[in-house]
């Protein structure tokens, strides 16, 4: 399981506050926990916390870089944001992320191929976020046909196509599942499939519970990436559990201890 770890996010308080106060041990402390809870990349996202996104993104860059050598994943919907967070990596890199437009996809695509980044593409468009499932797989082959077009390895392509919460709708779970499934088949070897988990439980009382279940489900549906909370240790365990189950990690009677970084 590729994790994202999601914490480094000016959507929080205290993540924010550090933002503004330029105030690094916040950040080197959440970079060191996440990587230490087996965070794969650490997605970095200014979120709203300064008027100048550019330079707080060089900051929150930096000073992840200072406590941990974990890659990063810079998320914003902001290319000049992308591009000033790739002025000061240091080491490997994904882009989080791109619509599914196409001369978005070039740009994007290019720019993953200058800095041998890894780049999530959303399953959207011009036309907004589809509600079925033919048209999210529609553009899900658009982007792997762009992969393809700009020589990308298809390894580094993730594909979201974007969960909502479960109070927004709570039929788009069970039709996500049959997203998972078809994007398996668009291209040999197949991207990455990838969702922002939390966004799944926004608003509910049972957040972990609701996220690790669809997760578990996600995992056997062919989702091999998540956005999540990397500090919920139950979380974390019931992805590796799901790995078991489908024979993708070798069971003991340790066989979370042994998967635990």
């Amino acid at each position: 399981m590729i994790t994202l770890a999601e914490r480094i996010n000016g959507q929080f308080l205290d993540v924010k506050k550090a933002i503004r106060e330029r105030d690094p041990s916040v950040i080197h402390e959440l970079a060191k926990k996440q990587t230490e809870a087996g965070a794969t990349y650490l997605d970095i996202n200014v979120g709203t916390a300064a008027a100048d996104q550019e330079d707080a993104m060089r900051w929150l860059v930096e000073s992840t870089q200072e406590a941990v050598k974990t890659p990063i994943a810079i998320d914003s919907q902001k290319l000049d944001v992308i591009k000033a967070g790739l002025e000061v990596i240091k080491n490997d890199v994904m882009i989080n992320s791109a619509q599914g437009d196409p001369e978005v996809l070039d740009t994007y695509m290019q720019l993953a191929k200058k800095h041998n980044a890894a780049l999530i593409c959303l399953t959207m468009n011009k036309e907004g976020i589809p509600q079925n499932v033919d048209t999210r797989i529609e553009i899900a082959a658009e982007i792997a046909g762009k992969a393809m077009e700009h020589d990308v390895d298809m390894d580094k392509i993730y594909i979201d196509p974007i969960l909502f919460s479960i109070p927004v709708d709570q039929k788009q779970p069970a039709y996500m599942l049959e997203v998972f499934n078809q994007i398996k088949l668009i291209s040999d070897p197949s991207p990455h499939i990838t969702v922002g988990l939390s966004n799944l439980a926004q608003g509910t009382q049972e957040k972990s519970l609701i996220c690790r279940t669809f997760l578990s489900m996600a995992i056997a549906a062919g989702m091999d990436t998540a956005l999540m909370d990397v500090l919920d240790i139950e979380l974390m365990d019931a992805a590796i559990c799901a790995e078991m189950l489908l024979n993708k990690q070798i069971y003991s009677d340790s066989f979370l201890k042994a998967a635990r970084p």
